[in-house]
């Protein structure tokens, strides 16, 4: 099983905003929605854009690099069902945030 790794202070992502960290080598967008925190690939899929330093509204992430959309909570891409950015577990220790990193599930296939 992956490692929790701690890459912020709690209060580095109040409610309603997003950071960037990396963990372990990879970049992890991680997103404070009314509280509860969330984690996803931090690197955009279209061209390598900083999801993290993107703005949050809701559970959606937007790339600030050209707009591509994300749901924190799932990370699937709001427009294209077979896009998707791995979904790593995330909490709250200590006033310290750490993620536990997980690859990505592959695409859903046809028989799927």
């Amino acid at each position: 099983m992956p490692e929790w790794i701690p890459v912020a202070a709690a209060a580095d992502c109040p409610p309603g905003t997003s950071i960037e960290r990396v963990a372990a080598g990879r970049m992890a967008a991680i997103a404070n929605v009314d509280g509860s925190l969330h984690a996803i690939d931090g690197l955009c899929p279209h061209q390598g854009g900083p999801l993290g330093t993107g703005a949050l509204c809701g559970t959606t992430l937007t790339c600030p690099w050209h707009g591509w959309q994300f749901d924190v909570t799932t990370g699937r891409h709001r427009v294209s069902a077979t896009v998707r950015q791995a979904v790593h577990e995330v909490r709250r220790r200590d006033g310290v945030i750490e993620v536990r990193l997980h690859d990505p599930e592959p695409p859903a296939g046809p028989d799927s």
